[in-house]
């Protein structure tokens, strides 16, 4: 048995902290593949207009850069499996909200998109920098790789469920099966956080320090100008696709059965790039995946049917593992490599999330002018061209990192459990 494990996972040390780590990320990407995809087609639904689903998106991501900041300080002060906790806990509390309000949670958008920034806060800021402290600069592939690998697995079995519930129920109580199978998982997800080992940090919160630091590191400044990218094809795509989809087909099933495809096709992705790619070919592959990723938005930009948004997909499931795997590793490694990453990780975690969401916000704002100015059959398709050059953009400014190699294991992994 331990033989078959080293031959899949390479010469890897998985520890508790590790697997559980992943486990947990399982079983969010399990959740939100059950509910999340669906969430946008249930408000668009009550509407039909796509300025109404791009304002709860928006202040869905305009309310976890507020989190981040809250989320870091309680990290540095409290402990980050508490702020984790906090955040599964407040994604509950929006599914749970979404249940109560039923077909009347299109009257309350903003609510809705602030509790589910609100929980991604928590939750993403915890995560990054567990993810930081357990893994090694030598297990980072191997365990972004992974999640990645859960992720797609998650993305596979968790839309056409859910799809094949809401088609053969009653609209509604479809709905409702599925929200509360994300719940569950949510609650599944605390509990296993209490074996995870306590970690704190100590020092002041120098949050300020971590955005001036920008100005003396080079590589720090291309990494958040990187994410800033990453952000504005994220911002948009994330929801516009999953609603033509629907529109495309009128159908939860075909949205499953997208989400089928294209998860079967990244989970065997996710595990080639994750076990095989070297890491002096990184940014090859952040480069490949990225002009992928621009020229599949020419297939719908033009002609948004199903077999369009179905090649689309099998596109992007190839590039996303190419671009992000390499790309979270590379993030990481540049945090490691900065100024008193041992004391400040938290912070450099929040500016770097910051950014994300700034690219994010930027891009769901140019969406909404789009369809203000031109409407939304010639606005939506050429706000995605632009758009859609965010992740190709990461290549030009990660392209000169060169980060020293180094034997030693990072510091800040030491100051673990207390």
């Amino acid at each position: 048995m331990k033989k078959w494990t080293q031959k899949l996972i390479g010469d890897i040390e998985v520890n508790k902290d590790i697997t559980l780590l992943l486990v947990i990320g399982g079983l969010y990407a399990l959740s939100i593949a059950l509910s999340n995809t669906f969430v946008n087609v249930f408000l668009w639904k009550q509407s039909e207009d796509l300025i109404k689903l791009s304002i709860y998106n928006l202040s869905a991501v305009i309310m976890q850069p507020i989190t981040f900041i809250l989320a870091g300080r309680w990290a540095k002060k409290i402990d980050r499996i508490i702020v984790l906790r906090l955040g599964v806990i407040s994604l509950s509390c929006f599914y749970l909200t979404v249940l109560i309000l039923s077909d009347q949670a299109g009257k309350y958008l903003i609510l809705l998109g602030a509790l589910l920034g609100i929980g991604y806060g928590f939750y993403w800021l915890s995560f990054h920098v567990l993810t930081f402290e357990i893994t090694e600069p030598e297990t980072r592939d191997f365990f972004n790789g992974f999640l990645g690998l859960l992720t797609s697995f998650a993305g596979m079995i968790g839309p056409i469920f859910a799809g094949f519930v809401i088609t053969y129920m009653e609209d509604l109580i479809g709905y409702q099966v599925i929200f509360s199978g994300s719940l569950f998982l949510f609650s599944v997800a605390v509990f296993l956080s209490f074996f995870l080992g306590r970690r704190s940090a100590k020092g002041e919160y120098r949050l300020a320090e971590g955005f001036s630091y920008r100005k003396e590191y080079r590589h720090w400044k291309n990494i958040l100008h990187a994410n800033f990218f990453q952000g504005l094809r994220e911002g948009s795509f994330i929801f516009v696709v999953i609603v033509w989809l629907y529109i495309a087909t009128g159908s939860e099933l075909a949205i499953g059965t997208y989400g089928l495809i294209t998860s079967f096709l990244s989970f065997i992705c996710y595990f080639i790039v994750g076990r095989f790619l070297p890491k002096t070919k990184r940014k090859y592959a952040v480069l490949i995946g990225g002009t992928i990723l621009y020229f599949a938005v020419f297939i719908i930009a033009f002609g948004a049917d199903f077999t369009h948004l179905i090649i689309y997909g099998v596109f992007a499931s190839i590039a996303y593992p190419l671009l992000l795997v390499p790309y979270l590793s590379l993030t990481y490694d540049v945090i490691g490599s900065s100024r008193d990453a041992a004391t400040m990780r938290v912070e450099y975690i929040v500016v770097r999330e910051l950014f994300l969401n700034f690219g994010r916000i930027a891009s769901i704002l140019i969406l909404i002018v789009a369809i203000l100015s031109l409407g939304e059959e010639k606005g939506v398709p050429i706000a995605l061209l632009f758009l859609g050059l965010g992740h190709f953009v990461i290549f030009w400014f990660i392209k000169d990192i060169s980060l020293p190699e180094s034997n030693k294991k990072e510091s800040y992994s030491a100051l673990k459990k207390r």
